[in-house]
């Protein structure tokens, strides 16, 4: 059985500040999305709102008009502002309830060429089941199957979470692999609110041998914009919340995989990686990294992004993985490791992620007798 994980950074239509050159580039204005989306759900304007609404449309562009490059606001039903001939802006709306609408960012349609070595990835991978990173939608999921992955994956979930610029997390699994349940954690909260930027979705398979098995999908809070204590501080919430999921599955076969935006040693994931049983399949000795331990752009170690992390049984039984980069533009030049002949230029690229997989024996399973402490089980 292989078990892997990929960043698809959208299939079809991606926002076009995800786009910049850099992070750095695209901070501000993700930043006033973030900010924006905030204020408008305030049930009352106040005039110190109004302000604020009106500074945080400027950043967008918005200030002006309802389109910009990068967003759009929508105004369905009722009126946020009017722009008088004068040059004034004005926020017309008393509160969320005054009038329906949003702002959202602008998106490009992705570059034939970069969804096609999306596919090539896939199709080389070829796990049993994939966890897909950023997807936006399962109606996007399922014509990105049917058009180029040649029938390989029968069951394709994706449960919409939490981000609005639709970047949600899914799975696909081959006809072997049927999806008998499924559980989404979009509501889940704890003392500071709402954990999860997008879902941990739980998916439940039974494996060729009659195994029941949970895979949680993963992507957590970014570092590309916000403040990096705000960030941190985010991501270890959702990896706190993340393991207690993982305890209190009832099967002893669990893998938590996806981008975790974060490096193995980083306090933000510590209670996952550090405060649990999970093993990375990446310390596996028969794990192969290309002499690279990155998965996300040059792929160095500060770098380390995304997870295949398993359950003790799960681990006992792996018998390597390894992560797949041939879809990664290699640095300016891309020549950091082999590409695809497809790939002559950056916009090419597949993701800007590699894909990470485990490979498990499954025969090695039925010799582990499982064990129930509290509300987990632990092979013996």
């Amino acid at each position: 059985m292989r078990i892997a994980s990929y960043n698809v950074e959208n299939l079809f239509n991606r926002a076009k500040i995800f786009d910049q050159r850099t992070w750095a580039l695209g901070r501000p204005v993700l930043e006033a999305f973030q900010r924006i989306g905030d204020l408008l759900e305030e049930p009352v304007y106040t005039p110190e709102i109004q302000h604020d609404i009106l500074r945080e449309l400027a950043r967008l562009g918005l200030r002006n008009g309802d389109t910009a490059k990068f967003a759009r606001l929508r105004q369905n039903r009722g009126r946020l502002v009017v722009r008088r001939r004068d040059g004034r802006v004005e926020v017309v709306a008393g509160g969320r309830d005054d009038w329906i609408g949003w702002v959202e960012l602008t998106t490009d349609r992705v570059d034939e060429l970069a969804l096609l070595n999306t596919a090539r990835v896939v199709l080389d991978v070829r796990a049993d089941i994939l966890a897909v990173i950023e997807a936006e939608s399962r109606l996007a999921l399922r014509r990105f199957a049917e058009g180029g992955l040649r029938g390989l994956y029968e069951h394709i979930m994706v449960v919409d979470g939490n981000d609005e610029r639709g970047i949600d997390v899914g799975v696909m699994s081959t006809v072997d692999y049927p999806l008998t349940g499924q559980r989404t954690h979009v509501d889940d909260v704890d003392e500071r609110g709402r954990v999860f930027s997008r879902d941990c979705p739980e998916y439940h398979f039974t494996t060729p041998t009659g195994e029941d098995l949970v895979v949680l999908v993963n992507h957590l809070k970014s570092k590309g914009y916000g403040g990096k204590v705000a960030s941190d501080a985010t991501r270890r919430r959702q990896a706190a919340r993340v393991a207690e999921i993982y305890r209190a599955q009832r099967t002893p076969l669990v893998a938590v995989v996806g981008d975790l935006n974060d490096t193995p040693e980083s306090e933000p994931l510590a209670p996952l990686l550090r405060e649990t049983d999970l093993r990375d399949i990446s310390t596996h000795p028969a794990f192969e990294d290309g002499g690279r331990p990155g998965t996300y752009g040059s792929c160095t170690a500060r770098n380390k992004l995304d997870y295949v992390l398993l359950s003790p049984a799960l681990f006992a039984a792996a018998t390597g993985g390894g992560i797949l980069r041939k879809g990664v533009w290699g640095g300016r030049r891309g020549v950091l490791w082999p590409i695809y002949d497809t790939m002559t230029k950056p916009v090419h690229a597949g993701s800007d992620h590699a894909a990470i997989f485990a490979d498990i024996d499954l025969t090695r399973l039925s010799d582990q007798q499982p064990v129930k402490i509290g509300r987990t089980l632990r092979p013996e």
